[in-house]
């Protein structure tokens, strides 16, 4: 699966998937490529973003320890009344959730350059 995550692009990123698919993982477990398969339009946009940040998103402890907790507030919440609603939920619960770190992933600094870059002062703002 890294060298799908890895992949320079899309296209590479494709090939990987099918090279994995055709690999001894991917005859083993058929659902993993097909779930993939499925998925890939919510996935190439990945690949849009500069490899340092791809990088802190694809390093999966830190990410699913933060899944957890949006899930989780997500879930003590129950229904919104609008979609503007729950995204000002989660955006209050990464901003509990980064105070709560003790250590920033060492790709951490690089993504925030990348982040600055990308989105300018509306991330120079969050970060204040």
């Amino acid at each position: 699966m890294k060298e799908i995550y890895r992949a320079t692009d899309a296209g590479a990123a494709e090939k990987a998937l099918a090279a994995f698919e055709e690999g001894e993982w991917g005859r083993k477990y058929k659902a993993i490529g097909q779930s993939w398969r499925r998925a890939w339009a919510e996935v190439v946009p990945f690949f849009a973003f500069p490899e340092e940040v791809r990088k802190i998103v694809y390093t999966t402890n830190a990410i699913e320890a933060l899944n957890s907790k949006l899930r989780r507030a997500v879930r003590a919440r129950g229904h919104f009344p609008s979609d503007d609603a729950a995204m000002k939920l989660l955006f209050l619960v990464l901003n509990r959730a980064e105070k709560e770190w003790k250590m920033a992933p060492r790709e951490w600094a690089m993504a925030k350059a990348q982040f600055a870059i990308l989105y300018g002062e509306r991330f120079t703002r969050a970060m204040a």
